[in-house]
């Protein structure tokens, strides 16, 4: 049985605002006491009070006029740090953003606007969304609400954090290689990435362009379908924008799952130690065969060059999208003796440590004689990841699978060695590659660990309604409630 969340999520506090039950200026006053008592958590880089309390009034007195309210009217979203909101200082979470003030809106952010959600706040995040637990931040880590002594999974780990604390009812995150989904897996929230294209880009600063996605956190599933229903739609000033049509999502969490036939990789679960990760797998296996899902093996033979595969891809990207910060248009200048050491100085003090890593690589993989050996190959390596994929999708609907090898792990324990820490999106890496939807869905707490545990279901390009159908079975059977046990972290008031 579904137990609802301790705090009113998305579709609850909308449809409490639209009834008049509730004024948007009263949940948004709530929601900034929380992110003001909860400051411990260092989850947020900035808060908007004034302009969030406007746009909740604005809201109320739309509908004290008699006009009929959007599909989210007054809900408080917290966003990545990495989305453009016109005069919000956005700087990726680096040094050489401070100060930035971008002159326009993300297309999420107009699409949320206009159905009179209220943006609360800009999440911290790892820097320029590189990193698996969010200790790249030039702010400091995130905590995970769950044990502040674990990290919240990366580099969205503020929006997962933020949403899994009450925060906001939602978070939008970016997704490039698991970036929403390993964060949804450490802080026990729902995490959606829709297929690439699917969301507008536009708005969005790049990593790695061929895989960037913007993706939502939230505590239900349904709450989730209703906001990649705002989200989702062809915008035209995003060359890489879908014109697919966009379906009801929330009526197909509705839809019964007799029938569906699930693949599993056995033979990528035989590496799996961790006992918390191979329960949660085996419960939720066991919960879609008894609500009439028919589960067959498949082999996906090129999974395992994932990690190879997406650090010289998402490198090279990096290294090319990276190139315009140089101090002579955004941000943080350090001046030098000429033009020169001007660039050199202003890089090496305004980008952090993982991101000068993975600029090395990528402009290497993409050097005079080593393109052809490494970028090409990764992109061959790709495609048949593909084709992979087309080929286990005539056998089966939809591939399940743990979101990530191991629940939370300790703040530091990884920073030290970059392949493991790397690993930790062995299994969000190969439905990014291919550009599909996967979304993370809770399915308990770990007996062992204590902590949230949960699987990823991924399905093929453009049907997130029928991902979201079986998450929502998997929910409904679960019987998992986001509440991480003492919200006063680290010195909150």
């Amino acid at each position: 049985m579904t137990q609802s969340s301790p705090a009113p999520g998305v579709i609850a506090t909308a449809e409490a605002v639209r009834r008049g039950e509730r004024s948007a200026e009263h949940v948004t006053t709530e929601h900034l006491a929380r992110a003001a008592s909860l400051r411990g958590l260092n989850a947020l880089l900035h808060v908007d009070e004034e302009r969030a309390l406007q746009a909740a009034r604005r809201v109320d007195a739309r509908r004290a006029e008699g006009k009929t309210l959007g599909r989210l009217a007054g809900v408080p979203v917290v966003l990545k740090d990495n989305l453009c909101v016109t005069g919000v200082p956005t700087t990726c979470a680096s040094r050489i953003l401070e100060g930035y003030r971008p002159p326009y809106d993300a297309d999420c952010v107009e699409r949320l606007v206009a159905e009179d959600a209220v943006i609360l706040a800009k999440a911290n995040m790892d820097e320029f969304a590189m990193g698996s637990s969010n200790e790249n931040s030039a702010f400091g880590p995130v905590k995970n609400p769950w044990d502040p002594s674990r990290a919240p999974g990366g580099s969205s780990g503020g929006s997962a954090a933020a949403t899994a604390a009450s925060i906001g009812a939602v978070a939008l995150g970016t997704d490039t290689g698991g970036s929403v989904r390993q964060p949804g897996a450490f802080c026990g929230v729902v995490a959606i990435k829709p297929t690439y294209g699917r969301l507008s880009r536009y708005g969005v600063i790049a990593f790695a362009s061929s895989l960037d996605q913007v993706g939502t956190m939230t505590r239900s599933v349904r709450d989730g379908a209703r906001v990649l229903g705002v989200l989702a739609g062809h915008d035209r000033r995003d060359a890489t924008s879908a014109t697919e049509p966009v379906p009801d999502y929330e009526a197909a969490c509705e839809l019964p799952v007799k029938g569906t036939r699930v693949g599993v990789m056995r033979a990528a679960l035989d590496q799996v130690e961790d006992p918390d990760v191979r329960a949660s797998f085996a419960a939720a296996e066991a919960s879609l065969r008894d609500a009439g899902c028919d589960v067959v093996d498949i082999e996906l033979p090129h999974a395992h060059h994932g990690v190879s595969v997406y650090y010289l891809v998402a490198t090279a990207e990096a290294s090319s999208n990276l190139a315009r910060f140089d101090g002579m248009r955004f941000g943080l200048r350090v001046a030098g003796e000429d033009l020169l050491s001007t660039y050199e100085r202003t890089r090496a003090q305004g980008f952090g440590p993982e991101v000068q890593r993975r600029i090395m690589l990528g402009t290497y993989a993409l050097s005079s004689g080593y393109y052809d050996a490494f970028y090409i190959k990764a992109q061959k390596v790709r495609t048949l990841m593909i084709k992979d994929y087309q080929q286990a999708f005539e056998r089966c609907d939809a591939v399940l699978s743990p979101t990530a090898p191991t629940p939370a792990f300790g703040l530091g324990e990884k920073t030290g060695d970059p392949l493991a820490m790397y690993l930790a999106d062995i299994f969000t890496l190969p439905p990014s590659l291919a550009g599909l939807p996967a979304m993370h869905v809770p399915v308990g707490l770990g007996s062992t660990s204590g902590l949230p545990v949960g699987v990823q279901i991924t399905t093929p390009a453009f049907t997130e309604g029928r991902m979201l159908q079986l998450g929502s079975a998997l929910e409904a059977r679960s019987g998992y409630v986001c509440a991480p046990p003492g919200m006063d972290v680290g010195g909150a008031s």
